[in-house]
């Protein structure tokens, strides 16, 4: 659904801080912090998890799932495959 890294991004994106994400979303700071800090897909509980992706979206963030198109206009970022001549 979404990693931590691409929810750090996403806060970074919108020049907010985990605090004023966790109001959007409803939801505690250490619940961000502990999502954020997960190094592949967010677990935890599902209620907390749509909330704060619902957060981002209502925000302005698209979230772009692996190898997905994105259907938006706006700028963004999204990290390439990894190249195995990368060092």
């Amino acid at each position: 659904m979404i990693t931590g890294s691409q929810m750090r991004a996403a806060r970074a994106l919108l020049g907010i801080d985990q605090k004023t994400l966790a109001s959007l979303a409803g939801v505690s700071v250490p619940t961000i912090q502990r999502m954020e800090s997960s190094p592949n897909t967010v677990r935890g509980v599902i209620e907390s998890l749509t909330r704060v992706v619902s957060a981002l979206e209502g925000a302005g963030v698209e979230l772009i799932a692996e190898q997905a198109h994105s259907q938006a206009c706006g700028r963004g970022v999204r990290l390439k495959e990894a190249s195995s001549t990368q060092a």
